[in-house]
């Protein structure tokens, strides 16, 4: 399998409010990182969201998956993948025999973007930018520090840019090893809501597979470094 040389990028732009480092505590675990991030204001995000919308899984986990942003459900319940994307999401990982309560799942920004929609009450998912990014990027290293997972999954390009560099293409790279220093197994795929976008039954079913297929490569290789 082709391997890709990564690291974590930091050639995003540094947010005018600086970012969320003065805020982790000392002996960071998983809650007191979540209760720590509840009152983030590192960017301007926190002013249109309900809450921040924090990680969450085993803090044992052997896998990590992350994400873009939540979504205006995940925003509501204060939860990650819990809306239309999170049921697909989590349909693939019944497929490749992981449960959704041994991984953790997290997004590269914690709080939900959004514009109105021009017409009834709906919000809208806007993409984060590199400086709102790089403002959250402490969590998400802050995690990956406190849960020490074998593999790292980024879920979508802005996950991947995040974290293996801006030049980092879902298209070209998808599914290929990455040395990276974020775990000793790392990959990125597309995000689940990309296959909610499908334009037809038959184009859905074959990203769900492509997408299956992923996910079971980092079930394999989990397992055979458990074994090992």
């Amino acid at each position: 399998m082709k391997r890709l040389v990564s690291k974590i990028d930091s050639s995003a732009p540094v947010n005018p409010d600086g970012n969320a480092a003065a805020l982790i505590p000392s002996r960071p675990t998983i809650s007191r990182l979540r209760e720590a991030a509840s009152v983030c204001k590192a960017c301007t995000l926190w002013k249109n969201a309900t809450q921040t919308v924090f990680g969450e899984g085993s803090p044992a986990s052997r896998i990590m998956f992350v994400g873009e942003q939540p979504g205006d459900q995940e925003d509501r319940a204060g939860r990650p993948f819990v809306g239309p994307a999170g049921k697909v999401f989590d349909e693939a990982l019944a497929e490749v025999g992981l449960d959704r309560a041994q991984v953790y799942v997290t997004n590269v920004v914690k709080h939900f973007k959004w514009v109105p929609a021009p017409r009834g009450k709906r919000r809208i998912h806007k993409k984060p930018r590199y400086s709102e990014i790089h403002a959250c990027r402490p969590w998400l290293e802050a995690e990956i520090s406190a849960v020490k997972p074998q593999a790292v999954v980024c879920l979508g390009a802005t996950a991947a840019q995040a974290l293996f560099g801006k030049q980092f293409s879902i298209t070209r790279h998808r599914g290929q090893r990455i040395d990276s220093p974020l775990a000793p197994f790392a990959i990125a795929t597309v995000h689940p809501s990309s296959i909610l976008r499908a334009q037809d039954s038959e184009s859905r079913h074959q990203q769900m597979r492509a997408f299956v297929n992923d996910l079971r490569q980092v079930a394999l290789q989990t397992t055979k470094n458990q074994a090992a």
